[in-house]
C-alpha cells in the first residue's frame, strides 16, 4: 500500500535544493509551506508554488510550534508531509572553535530537528499516517578534519532519524534521512566545465525524496544515499 499525501512542510527553505523540493511536490499535487528565518526570500518561490510562507528560528520551541499551528490554520489540516532542512556548518580548528557557536550550531541542526520531528509527529501518530524526511549529508556518516561541528550535528540528525524510523513506522509514519554525499549544484555554483555531472542535480533529488514518499508501506527504506556518479571514495 502506498499512502497518499497531500500537504508538504519544507522547513528551512531556500533557493537551492529546498525550491526544488517545493516545485516537485507541488507539481505532484501537494500543498506546500515554506519555513525560513527570512522569508522575504522566499517570495519567488512561494508565488511559483502556490505556497504560505512563515518565519521560523528551529532552534526555538515557540517559534516551531507556531510554525505547525500556521500551517493547521492555512490548511485546516496538519501537514502528512515535513521535510527538515536546516543545519548551521562551523569550520575552523577544533581547540579554538567558540563555545557559544558551536552550542548553536548544534541547536540548528540537532535540537531543531528534535523539535521539529516532535511536532511533526504529535500531529501524525495519532492520525496513524505521515512522512518526516530529514536532509542529511556527507558529514552525517563521516566527520572531517576541521569540521566537527557540522559533523557532530549531522550525526546527531542521523541517529534521531534511525531511532524514529524504529518507533514510528509500526505506527504507519514513514520517517527517511537522506544523505547527500556531495556538493549540490545551486544557483551560482556549478561544477567545471571539464567535470561534468560531478556535482549533485537538485531537480534529481527532489525526485528521490518523491520516490522515498512513494514507496510501498510494506518496504520502506529510512535511509538513500545520493552521491555523483564520478565519486570514487
Amino acid at each position: 500500500m502506498k499512502p497518499a499525501y497531500h500537504r508538504a512542510l519544507i522547513v528551512g527553505a531556500g533557493d537551492g535544493l529546498s525550491a526544488s523540493l517545493a516545485r516537485r511536490l507541488a507539481s505532484s499535487g501537494l500543498q506546500i509551506g515554506l519555513a525560513a528565518r527570512n522569508v522575504a526570500k522566499l517570495q519567488a518561490l512561494s508565488q511559483a508554488t502556490n505556497a504560505f510562507a512563515q518565519p521560523c528560528d528551529v532552534s526555538n520551541p515557540a517559534q516551531v510550534d507556531a510554525l505547525f499551528e500556521a500551517a493547521e490554520a492555512q490548511w485546516r489540516d496538519p501537514p502528512d508531509v515535513v521535510v527538515f532542512n536546516p543545519s548551521a556548518r562551523l569550520r575552523g580548528p577544533f581547540a579554538e572553535l567558540d563555545r557559544e557557536k558551536v552550542a548553536q550550531a548544534l541547536a540548528v541542526t540537532a535540537y531543531g530537528g528534535f523539535l521539529v520531528a516532535q511536532a511533526a509527529l504529535r500531529r501524525m501518530l495519532p492520525r496513524r499516517h505521515g512522512a518526516l524526511l530529514f536532509t542529511g549529508a556527507s558529514a552525517s556518516v563521516k566527520g572531517y578534519a576541521q569540521s566537527a561541528p557540522f559533523a557532530m550535528g549531522k550525526f546527531a540528525l542521523r541517529g534521531l532519524a534511525q531511532s524514529l524510523a524504529r518507533e514510528c513506522h509500526p505506527q504507519g509514519v514513514h520517517i527517511g534521512h537522506i544523505v547527500i554525499d556531495g556538493a549540490i549544484r545551486n544557483p551560482g555554483r556549478a561544477e567545471p566545465s571539464d567535470a561534468p555531472d560531478s556535482m549533485l542535480d537538485p531537480d534529481s533529488i527532489a525526485q528521490s525524496y518523491l520516490d522515498l514518499l512513494n514507496q510501498d508501506r510494506s518496504a520502506w527504506a529510512w535511509e538513500i544515499e545520493l552521491r555523483p556518479w564520478v565519486e570514487r571514495f
